[in-house]
């Protein structure tokens, strides 16, 4: 005759434990750790703020939501993450370069797989409103030596602070991949950034809008350096001066990624050019840390 089986008595005192033996038991052991340790983190969440029924069905109600504004042009995840610092704080922990290589920031909602490939000085604005932006310099390693055929992947925002995953067009739109050549330089033809508000016409927006956070970024241009041997790169180049340098919604301004945009009259441009209007040149090197 079969015994009786006892059934777990669960209380406010044992749950956690209980769900955390539960989710201990995932085949592969760092899913495991994850696991527990959020299991762990959330009750705890719960506990320290006494959370209500109604704050826990607020909070299920909002993720719903950012997963349903979320699409294959909108991340609206990544964006949530961006605003409560996590991205930032996942880039640093996994990007501790040693001094003198380019700081990693955060990747952004708005990347675009498969841009398209742009020669030396090529102007990827192709023809948009802004003034023209010439960004130069030479892609090289820790140890000063030029890093040739470096593939530098570039993306930004326009004149209005959008970017062409926010619109509806069907070529790319400011936004090009650029090979460094045999000495490592490079050379992006553009227009100067201007700072923008983060999407603030769903959850995310929502739940900024009642606290008295920025929702602004600086001015800058996204890079995206993946080069064998080397260790990936995904960064920023905000321009020196621009609002919201110390407010970045974000949190992804770092000192050695804040750049001079020198004003220029009419004249020879970096890629052996001309133009016919004023224009601004930012130079940088992007140092790369070896694998």
């Amino acid at each position: 005759m079969a015994q009786p089986v006892t059934p777990t008595v669960v209380t406010e005192d044992t749950i956690t434990d209980l769900a955390a033996s539960r989710w201990g038991t995932a085949h592969d052991p760092r899913t495991a750790e994850l696991l527990t340790a959020l299991v762990r983190h959330l009750h705890a969440f719960a506990r320290e703020t006494r959370l209500t029924e109604a704050e826990w069905m607020a909070a299920v109600r909002w993720l719903t939501e950012v997963g349903q504004i979320s699409d294959d042009k909108r991340e609206e995840f990544i964006l949530a993450s961006d605003v409560l610092g996590l991205s930032m704080l996942v880039v640093q922990q996994n990007h501790r370069f040693a001094e003198g290589a380019t700081p990693a920031t955060v990747l952004g909602p708005f990347h675009i797989e498969g841009s398209p490939e742009l020669g030396y000085g090529a102007d990827m604005s192709d023809g948009l409103p802004g003034t023209p932006l010439w960004v130069h310099g030479t892609v090289r390693s820790l140890d000063g030596s030029p890093i040739p055929g470096a593939v530098l992947d570039v993306w930004q925002a326009d004149s209005d602070g959008a970017y062409e995953s926010q619109l509806d067009v069907d070529e790319a739109r400011l936004r090009g991949k650029y090979t460094a050549r045999e000495d490592g330089t490079y050379c992006v033809r553009t227009i100067a950034p201007l700072g923008y508000a983060i999407p603030m016409d769903g959850p995310v927006g929502r739940l900024i809008s009642q606290t008295e956070i920025s929702h602004y970024r600086p001015a800058h241009v996204h890079f995206l350096l993946n080069v064998p041997g080397f260790e990936p790169l995904i960064t920023h180049l905000f321009r020196e001066g621009a609002q919201y340098l110390d407010s970045d919604v974000v949190f992804g301004v770092k000192r050695e990624l804040v750049v001079t945009f020198t004003e220029r009259d009419p004249g020879p441009t970096p890629d052996g050019g001309h133009s016919d209007v004023p224009w601004c040149e930012a130079a940088y090197d992007f140092v790369l840390q070896p694998r």
